[in-house]
């Protein structure tokens, strides 16, 4: 299926999304629309086990499209909000991990993408920024304290600045920062490690991030418990066991 704002390629279990919307990879309806798809067919489907998400250019995303900004038509915000939400949730509940290789600027909505990602890489050249408070507006804290520190996470917010690859690695946000060649690399080979592990597992530890964010250590532990309780029984579990006794590299299917 062909899509007007995403490129789409699939190797080797890993699936690669690229944002293409010349010059800056603004997010308008149709951006968010055939994110929301193709990665929740991703989710589905069984060739992939990792996603990796990036930008064409210069830019991650520089944010929103603005010149599909709402109104204030009755209706027109909410459903607006309703999409947005649409498309940076279906990064964070998709079963499959996603990394985030931030070649550019992500800005605003850009940069909440980024963030709703499983892992960040970034180049040199990537940053992030959030400059909603710049156009009278303000918007992201949830996300956004999610990853940095509360004086970070304000000063991201209240002032706009930009947090370059090298900044974002000291302070814990990206697991790696490569020169702009050895984005993609780095990305991919991060990806292919995550291939070669269980699909049930990386599924499986991904649903313990999702559901255990809000809830006490006891209840967290116990969750991850059933978890693994439930992996037991299955046939990765089953083959893993085999390989460690028959000395050689398991095969996973999922």
């Amino acid at each position: 299926m062909s899509h007007e704002t995403l490129r789409l390629t699939v190797a080797d279990h890993i699936a690669t999304i690229t944002i293409a919307r010349p010059p800056v990879n603004a997010q308008n309806n149709r951006f968010r629309e055939e994110l929301a798809e193709v990665v929740d067919s991703l989710g589905d489907r069984p060739d992939v086990r990792v996603i990796v998400l990036t930008g064409e250019g210069k830019a991650f995303s520089a944010g929103a499209d603005l010149s599909e900004r709402p109104t204030q038509e009755p209706g027109h915000y909410t459903a607006h909000n309703r999409r947005v939400r649409a498309s940076f949730d279906c990064l964070l509940e998709c079963p499959k991990p996603i990394i985030a290789a931030v070649n550019g600027a992500a800005i605003g909505a850009g940069c909440v993408t980024a963030l709703c990602c499983d892992i960040i890489v970034t180049s040199e050249k990537g940053f992030l920024q959030m400059t909603e408070v710049n156009v009278g507006l303000a918007g992201g804290v949830a996300h956004v304290r999610r990853h940095f520190g509360e004086s970070d996470a304000r000063l991201l917010i209240m002032t706009a600045r930009r947090i370059y690859g090298p900044d974002l690695l000291r302070m814990n946000v990206a697991s790696a920062c490569t020169t702009p060649e050895e984005l993609m690399p780095t990305a991919i080979g991060i990806a292919a490690d995550i291939a070669k592990a269980s699909p049930s597992a990386v599924r499986a530890a991904k649903r313990s991030f999702q559901v255990t964010e809000g809830m006490s250590i006891y209840d967290a532990y116990r969750f991850e418990q059933t978890q693994t309780k439930a992996l037991s029984t299955t046939d990765d579990t089953a083959e893993a066991m085999a390989a460690f006794r028959e000395k050689r590299p398991p095969v996973f299917k999922g």
